[in-house]
């Protein structure tokens, strides 16, 4: 049985204001291509599918055509589930619908699956959070834990705990509810773990919304299912696998660079060959870099602007950082942007010295040329007269009509 594992797509996400949307399709495309070319029997999604609990139309539109051609009219099994960018209510509210494509979909801890027919599947067992269903003759288990925030778990408690138990740190309460899993699985079945968490000696990056507060909400591996195959995990955009001597435990990553801290590496997908009482074969497939976010580091205005024309054409997303002994120039700014699009910001680097000087060089100006050079410089055009207007009136601190003609 082969199983791809993918997560944190972060449908409708943008950088710097630029949507990913083109970049997003572009990665699912691949993904449907990869699944049929490798013959994927289940495509497991470790949460974040979206990027905020209130996805724009496009974003759901992209993905229920995605998971529906992945599906292929049930012959392909779906397993999705909610991470922390997820709405758990919203994925779930279409399950009804979506099983009948052979989708399983779990967006809340402790949801018991109906047993029966999922597409062409069959749900042979079902408990809170575990299902059990025959994939081409090989039984298998996917012990199901989305994002399990505090409150989340705190709505749990009936089905994993006993009362004292809620009071154990966060680490110790994932652990109870994996040696729960751990008490179904069998020697004659294939063990999958799917979970949204940030477990300790991960690698994270910029873009991932911290899901822990003072570190209270990350998981040790040694809590971890410790009879699992393999552990599916989503949440860190880095592709990397976690040290354990019990389970596989991975994370497979986001499948485009959603900030420039994850420049350095690859994206991927895994593909996993299971066969039940044997090690799986894990395979890591490469992505496509779609957009790469790149810094360029020039050490005069020529010099980017130069850069900028050499490179009009690429498609890629721009930071900037200028070694410069002068303020940039509004002129030399558009300039810049004009001549390559998608530059995300503009970052003159000064010598000490002259950031000092540079500090107290704004005395020549009113508080009105301060804010057109900024709003210009930000938004490659002039302030609308409305929008000038209501700041000079707060600045003025009083209702009296201004000449901004």
């Amino acid at each position: 049985m082969k199983l791809l594992h993918t997560s944190d797509w972060h449908l409708g996400k943008h950088l710097e204001g630029k949507s990913r949307l083109d970049e997003q399709e572009k990665f699912l495309e691949d993904l449907i291509n990869i699944t049929n070319k490798n013959s994927v029997d289940v495509v497991l999604i470790s949460g974040d599918i979206f990027d905020t609990v209130n996805p724009s139309s496009k974003a759901e539109t992209l993905y229920y055509d995605t998971v529906k051609k992945l599906s292929n009219g049930g012959e392909r099994l779906i397993v999705i589930i909610a991470g922390n960018h997820d709405n758990p209510s919203r994925l779930d509210a279409v399950y009804p619908l979506a099983k009948e494509l052979g989708i399983i979909i779990v967006g809340k801890p402790g949801k018991i699956l109906e047993t029966g027919k999922v597409g062409n599947f069959d749900v042979l067992k079902s408990d809170k959070g575990l299902v059990e269903i025959d994939i081409k003759g090989e039984k298998t288990i996917f012990a199901l834990l989305p994002y399990p925030s505090e409150s989340r778990l705190e709505e749990v408690f009936d089905y994993y705990f006993k009362e004292e138990d809620a009071q154990r740190e966060y680490s110790k309460r994932i652990g109870l509810i994996m040696d729960y899993f751990d008490s179904y699985f069998r020697e004659d079945t294939i063990n999958i773990v799917a979970s949204h968490l940030f477990v300790m000696g991960g690698l994270s990056t910029d873009s991932e919304r911290p899901i822990q507060i003072g570190g209270g909400l990350l998981v040790h591996a040694s809590d971890l299912s410790k009879k699992a195959d393999y552990i599916a995990l989503g949440h860190l955009h880095r592709p990397q696998r976690i040290k354990s001597e019990f389970s596989n435990i991975i994370y497979s990553g986001s499948p485009i660079q959603y900030s420039k801290s994850e420049i350095g590496y690859s994206k991927s997908v895994f593909i996993v060959d299971f066969k039940a009482g044997k090690a799986p074969v894990i395979d890591e497939i490469w992505l496509n870099t779609y957009k790469p976010i790149e810094v360029w580091k020039c050490n005069s205005i020529t010099e980017a602007i130069e850069k900028a024309r050499e490179n009009s054409q690429k498609e890629s997303y721009v930071y900037l950082e200028i070694k410069t002994d002068k303020v940039i120039e509004l002129s030399e700014i558009k300039e810049i942007k004009n001549l390559k699009n998608d530059i995300l910001s503009i970052v003159p680097i000064f010598s000490e010295s002259e950031r000092e000087s540079e500090e107290f060089n704004t005395d020549d100006k009113d508080i009105y040329e301060l804010f057109d050079e900024y709003y210009f410089s930000e938004n490659m055009a002039k302030a609308s007269q409305e929008l000038t207007k209501m700041f000079y009136e707060i600045v003025r601190g009083d209702e009296d009509e201004t000449d901004i003609s």
